[in-house]
């Protein structure tokens, strides 16, 4: 079993442990030398490392995504931990258990897929849900759907990210068409739960998470509609109108042009699942920039390009102050015997010229 994992590590540790190169850059120190800026990972986070030595002699040794032996010092800088490099080494693959370095859903796969088949099932229109059963008797879509991650790295970015972020927007949808008036709720769903099936395309998931090629040039929203409309001229009393409304729903889910959608929502169902797309990526992101935050200091993060902001560590800034955060009283000696004690100065600074003045004046008025 592999040891440690990154949320183990203490700081003020010298560790040896294996890791996944997510990104590696080489650079230059002010005497010229070169140096690696390094990111490693493994399932519970990752790290920033650097090795300021002895880098000429280790920089063509191992690649990004290739897993790496790494012996080091692992301390707190600048308020961040850091990891300094004093040996790195390639580890062939055969060496690895993959599971422990990718993140992953912490709920089953394939439990998710069932719960996402009794979605479709309680379907009422014949036409969506012969689409949906016929895009998930595809075994090759069916076993991407409930492995790949919904992002590379905003949110839902693990394994099985994608199925579990669409089973989070079932639920949205359910609350939602029962709240507005006249929302059809299968046309809903069926925008839900296919929304994003072209990032089972986009994104390469099998060593770290990538845009492929396809994905480079196409983008997901493409990719989807090319494979609905693929698996519509299967089903050829489609409603035309019905298939233009859906089809509509996947090219608008971004919400603005300005996003990547080709068009923005035009009617009320397309417009929600815009909605609760980004409300349920959202949330994830802030409850993932907390978990995954490096700063060790204050109650903020750092700023999430996301986001477009810094969030509050809302449990850390409502936590009582230790005891050794407040300061203690100071200990006053009585003057004189018998006397009490003076009250406590505000200020231990020196009175100004004009203070020296105004307290001689008060004496001489008591």
């Amino acid at each position: 079993m592999k040891s440690p994992y990154i949320n183990q590590i203490e700081p003020n540790q010298v560790i040896t442990g294996t890791f996944l190169v997510q990104h590696k850059d080489v650079r230059q120190k002010k005497s010229g030398d070169p140096y690696l800026s390094l990111t490693l990972a493994d399932r519970t986070g990752e790290l920033d490392a650097k090795m300021w030595d002895n880098a000429a002699e280790a920089m063509d040794a191992f690649e990004r995504d290739d897993f790496v032996r790494v012996k080091g010092l692992y301390q707190i800088f600048q308020n961040r931990p850091q990891l300094t490099v004093h040996k790195i080494a390639r580890v062939a693959d055969p060496e690895i258990d993959f599971a422990d370095y990718f993140p992953a859903s912490a709920r089953d796969r394939d439990e998710m897929f069932r719960e996402l088949q009794s979605w479709i099932a309680a379907m009422t229109n014949p036409y969506l849900k012969a689409l949906l059963h016929a895009i998930f008797a595809d075994e090759k879509i069916a076993l991407a759907y409930r492995t790949a991650p919904a992002a590379k790295s905003v949110h839902h970015a693990w394994l099985g990210g994608l199925i579990e972020h669409v089973l989070s927007l079932c639920q949205l949808a359910k609350m939602t068409a029962a709240h507005y008036a006249d929302i059809d709720f299968d046309l809903l769903l069926a925008g839900v739960i296919l929304h994003d099936l072209g990032k089972i395309e986009e994104l390469s998931y099998a060593r770290g998470f990538h845009y492929s090629t396809v994905g480079q040039l196409l983008g997901h929203i493409v990719i989807g509609m090319r494979m609905i409309e693929e698996k519509l001229r299967d089903i050829p009393d489609f409603p035309p109108a019905l298939r233009d409304l859906l089809l509509h729903m996947i090219l608008s889910h971004h919400g603005e042009m300005e996003f990547g959608s080709p068009k923005v929502p035009m009617f009320a169902e397309a417009l929600l699942l815009h909605h609760l797309d980004n409300l349920d990526s959202k949330m994830e992101c802030v409850r993932g920039l907390i978990d995954r935050d490096r700063l060790v200091e204050g109650v903020w993060t750092g700023y999430s390009s996301a986001l477009d902001r810094t969030i509050l560590k809302k449990r850390k800034f409502l936590e009582p102050e230790s005891p050794a955060e407040i300061a203690p009283e100071p200990c006053v000696e009585a003057t004189e015997a018998g006397s009490s004690p003076p009250a406590r100065q505000r200020n231990s600074r020196s009175p100004s010229p004009f203070g020296e003045k105004l307290l001689t004046a008060l004496r001489q008025d008591s």
